[in-house]
């Protein structure tokens, strides 16, 4: 992919308006996983809305379509990632996701101006944001967020990974707090991916919490969404003046 085209691509997807009726005070960008689509996520947005009301949620789909599925969209290539390899040689696991930084960067060029354009839109600030991500889009909210000047309020990540973490304490320019929550029998990103994020993290001084979900794989199920809810409760706990 060239810069130019980097450039063109506009990301849309579905979008929930605060429950209060006001104007946001909050915005929660919610980054869905490969093979998916917008759809999916913005259903944590009516689970946590209540907990949320002067929030308004956007679920943006992936800037391309699925190499491996006709109907979802991913935000890079995962050619080179083989999750049945992984769960065969764990080992493998911190280089395979070394080696999806640079499809990481690419992303994150997409991304980056469709915040932009969004928190200017509600009259926001990058304070004013959370980036929740599943999976891929775990991938995407810690390599986007924490490579932003002014950092967001803070980073919510589900079955996901940290990519170029060999390289994040020289890339970090903010340290916003980052909750990370895996099923235990993940088959897709393995149960370890939790632990290396977790190093990678603190040896470039982000404050992360990581909590583990016995007996689930790739998915959330309802402690994480509670664990979720309260981190993003936790964050937006001030409302504006």
């Amino acid at each position: 992919m060239t810069g130019t085209e980097t450039k063109m691509h506009t990301l849309e997807g579905p979008r929930l308006n605060p429950l209060s009726g006001r104007p946001a005070q909050q915005l929660v960008i919610l980054l869905h996983g490969y093979g998916a689509d917008g759809n999916d996520l913005i259903e944590l947005a009516k689970i946590w809305q209540p907990r949320l009301v002067n929030a308004a949620f956007i679920a943006p789909h992936g800037p391309a379509a699925c190499e491996l599925s006709p109907f979802g969209r991913q935000w890079f290539s995962l050619r080179q990632y083989d999750p049945e390899e992984m769960r065969r040689n764990p080992d493998l696991l911190e280089q395979g996701l070394e080696n999806l930084e640079a499809g990481a960067f690419e992303a994150q060029k997409i991304l980056e101006p469709f915040v932009e354009k969004e928190l200017s839109q509600l009259s926001l600030e990058m304070k004013d944001l959370v980036l929740v991500g599943f999976s891929q889009g775990t991938m995407i909210a810690l390599h986007s967020g924490l490579r932003q000047k002014n950092a967001p309020a803070g980073i919510l990540g589900y079955s996901g990974a940290l990519v170029g973490a060999k390289n994040l304490a020289r890339d970090t320019q903010s340290r916003p707090p980052v909750t990370l929550i895996h099923g235990e029998q993940d088959d897709i990103l393995p149960y370890a991916a939790l632990g290396l994020a977790e190093r990678g993290l603190k040896a470039a001084d982000v404050k992360v919490d990581t909590h583990t979900c016995p007996n689930l794989g790739h998915s959330i199920d309802e402690r994480g969404l509670s664990i979720g809810g309260s981190f993003l409760q936790g964050l937006f706990k001030k409302p504006k003046n």
